[in-house]
């Protein structure tokens, strides 16, 4: 670790102890994600990983959120986990045309914090390492107006921005129709710079042949071009 990363890392520490919290526990990957995300401030990081602490503890019970919590988001069957990316990282995959908006905004804040806690822990080998990162496929193919939903994908990104900082390695979306795109321009003003930047709009053979090529045919499913089925996230059981 660079000196200078090494210093901030002691006075995120502090920072975080005068905010009347601790590091005790938490790895150094843990806590240089939370560096990362806010420029490698100290106070900013500070304040982020409070934060967090806080939100984890009101949201997430200590075993994470079960699939009975989320039951009925489950049923919609829309989550699939397809194992792990040529670079070793979890692919989710999200197809869109069987999402509908949800009636009860608390559990579909849980759903999605179940979805991403699955998501990473179906990536860790052995012990957590801290700097765990996902890979997401967001398919909007066949969607409708009826699927229309930008408020589910603000809280998705919100999450993974606010709570799950340095998570996400890289975002695929596919088939996006030209009535998306409004709604897209919309969901971008809440996105910051350094998420837009990991998110891949596939649009033409090329950027399709980069999206196999980087995630491998080995665990994309067949209907994207792979070699496996899909599998449901509900289906996935982690040792």
């Amino acid at each position: 670790m660079e000196e200078s990363q090494q210093l901030a890392l002691t006075q995120f520490r502090k920072s975080v102890e005068k905010l009347s919290s601790s590091t005790e526990g938490y790895e150094v990957p843990t806590l240089m994600r939370f560096l990362v995300a806010r420029s490698m401030n100290p106070d900013k990081a500070a304040k982020m990983f409070v934060d967090w602490q806080k939100w984890r503890a009101s949201m997430v019970p200590p075993n994470g959120i079960p699939d009975s919590e989320v039951k009925d988001e489950l049923e919609f069957k829309r989550i699939y986990l397809q194992g792990l990316t040529k670079f070793g990282q979890p692919l989710v995959l999200c197809q869109v045309s069987k999402h509908f908006p949800a009636k009860d905004p608390v559990t579909f804040k849980k759903f999605v914090v179940h979805v991403l806690d699955k998501t990473i822990a179906s990536g860790i080998k052995g012990k957590e390492v801290g700097d765990e990162k996902l890979v997401a496929v967001i398919d909007l193919s066949n969607i409708t107006y009826k699927n229309l939903d930008a408020r589910g994908f603000i809280t998705g990104f919100q999450f993974l921005q606010s709570y799950y900082p340095e998570r996400l390695a890289k975002c695929y979306i596919l088939h996006m129709p030209g009535f998306f795109l409004t709604v897209w321009r919309f969901i971008c003003r809440f996105l910051e710079k350094d998420t837009q930047e990991k998110i891949v709009i596939v649009t033409d053979e090329e950027e399709e042949r980069k999206f196999k090529e980087e995630i491998g045919v080995d665990v994309l499913p067949e209907e994207y071009g792979g070699k496996v089925k899909l599998t449901l996230i509900q289906d996935v059981f982690l040792s």
